[in-house]
């Protein structure tokens, strides 16, 4: 990991907080896969539509190793709700399918500064509904088992969703969170102990958390989950943590908070490496360790009645 920072260091490029979110998108989707895994072969790779509430098509990628899927999991991406696409989280997606045996349908949900909060939450439930009313004319069974998940802000969108899904009756076999964000304030421990040179900084919070929502409306918890009157009955939770990122607290606190109500919640800790170590799985072997684990997770909950 250590490595991996200073050849990032060595490279100079301008920091994404001092870039517009235009420059930003571009600078992360030129270099998002280069710490990757190869790229996987699978039988079916197809890019769809989904409809939003507001007549808008969202654009989607359907990944699924062979024509035997035992589920199908939402997945929505990292990058602070600013940044990041189906594009920059393929490698990733192929990696879930191909390994889970399952279906992936990846959403490229709405960005800010463009379309602020809640569009980013709206566009998650509106795909997650359109998704479960129409599994046959996509290629599944009507009743193909589905679960929601994502890594970092997509995290929090799955993890709202999870909620969303609860209180509207859409049964989830899994929420699979990659060091998700949950809290409302950034001031834990973590955030303060690895506040500098591990890929995420204070500086890159702010300037995604300032283009995408308010701070009068920050407490809402379709923002900070961790703040939700109540999680009783809600999914099964997968969550996988970088032990050097200061989200991680954040997800020790929403596992907790999980358990609490009574929620089954299975929580795994890469030690030594940082926030978005997950894309790195061409140097750090905790990467392929956190794809076969996350996929073991994907594959029971699909099996499991």
């Amino acid at each position: 990991m250590r490595s991996v920072l200073e050849r990032m260091a060595r490279v100079r490029r301008e920091p994404l907080h001092l870039q517009s979110p235009q420059q930003a998108r571009a600078s992360y989707e030129g270099s998002a896969d280069v710490l990757e895994v190869p790229r996987r072969p699978l039988a079916r790779i197809e890019d769809i539509e989904l409809p939003a509430r507001d007549g808008v098509r969202l654009p989607a990628r359907v990944y699924q190793p062979d024509d035997r899927s035992q589920g199908v999991l939402l997945y929505l991406h990292g990058g602070g709700f600013t940044i990041g696409s189906i594009g920059t989280h393929d490698i990733l997606c192929r990696e879930l399918a191909g390994l889970a045996g399952c279906a992936v349908l990846s959403l490229g949900y709405r960005l800010a500064p463009e379309h602020r909060f809640p569009v980013a939450v709206e566009d998650t439930w509106d795909a997650l509904q359109g998704l479960a009313g129409q599994r046959t004319a996509l290629g599944w069974r009507a009743d193909e088992p589905i679960a929601v998940g994502g890594d970092s802000a997509g995290g929090t969108l799955a993890a709202v969703a999870a909620l969303h899904a609860r209180d509207r009756g859409l049964p989830l076999s899994l929420q699979l969170l990659f060091y998700p964000g949950t809290a409302a304030r950034q001031d834990s421990a973590s955030h303060r102990r690895y506040h500098q040179g591990l890929v995420l900084e204070p500086a890159h919070i702010e300037y995604f958390f300032g283009h995408y929502i308010d701070l009068d409306v920050r407490e809402d918890w379709r923002f900070a989950p961790l703040n939700a009157p109540d999680v009783d009955g809600v999914a099964p939770a997968w969550i996988g943590l970088a032990d050097c990122d200061p989200l991680f607290d954040d997800g020790i606190a929403y596992g907790d908070k999980l358990r609490a109500a009574g929620v089954a919640v299975e929580l795994e800790v890469w030690r030594g490496v940082t926030h978005e170590f997950i894309k790195m799985g061409r140097a750090l072997p905790e990467a392929r360790q956190a794809h076969a684990a996350a996929a073991r997770a994907l594959s029971q909950a699909f099996r499991t009645p």
